[in-house]
C-alpha cells in the first residue's frame, strides 16, 4: 500500500511540475509577436513593438532571437526613461531591437556565447553563472519559448544599451 502511495505521490508532483511548465512555457502559438500575446505576461512589450513600427517585421520568417521583458520587467525601469522613449521613436526602436538578435539562437546555443550583435548593431554580453544565463544584467528565467520566426528567452530586466 505505501508503494503505490508513493507512485500516486510521485506521479501527482510530475504532471504538476508540467502543468506549471505549460504555464510558463507556451506551446507554439505562431510568431514571436502572437506567441508573446498569447502567453499574457509580455503587454508592455507588445503595446511598445506597435508604437515603434515593429510588429510586422518580427512576424516576418526571420529566424529571430527575442530577449523578452515581462510586465514586471518593464516596471522596473524609470518612469523618465519610459517617458523619454516613447516620447522618441527612434530611441524606443533602438532600445528594443537591443533586445533581439538575429537567427535562431536556443539556451544551448546562448549557454557557449559570451556576446551576440543585436539588429541596432550593438552587442549584448552573455555568461552564464550558478546555472543560470545573464544577458548584460538580466537574467533569463525562462528559456527556449518557440515561436514558428524564432525564439523567445523571457528576461527579468530591460536591456538598454549602451550610449556610445
Amino acid at each position: 500500500m505505501k508503494k503505490i502511495i508513493a507512485i500516486v505521490a510521485t506521479a501527482a508532483l510530475v504532471v504538476s511540475v508540467g502543468v506549471g511548465s505549460a504555464v510558463a512555457r507556451p506551446a507554439e502559438q505562431g510568431n514571436i509577436v502572437q506567441t508573446a500575446v498569447a502567453a499574457g505576461k509580455f503587454t508592455t512589450l507588445t503595446k511598445l513593438l506597435k508604437r515603434a513600427g515593429l510588429v510586422n517585421a518580427l512576424g516576418q520568417p526571420g529566424p529571430y532571437t527575442v530577449f523578452a521583458p515581462t510586465d514586471a520587467a518593464f516596471k522596473k525601469v524609470p518612469k523618465k526613461t519610459l517617458r523619454v522613449l516613447l516620447a522618441n521613436k527612434a530611441k524606443l526602436k533602438a532600445v528594443l531591437l537591443y533586445h533581439v538578435v538575429s537567427g535562431n539562437v536556443t539556451s544551448s546555443d546562448v549557454a557557449t556565447l559570451t556576446s551576440a550583435k543585436t539588429l541596432n548593431g550593438k552587442s549584448i554580453r552573455i555568461r552564464t553563472s550558478g546555472g543560470n544565463v545573464f544577458v548584460n544584467t538580466s537574467k533569463v528565467v525562462t528559456a527556449d519559448v518557440m515561436a514558428t520566426n524564432g525564439v523567445i528567452h523571457v528576461v527579468n530586466r530591460v536591456l538598454l544599451p549602451p550610449a556610445r
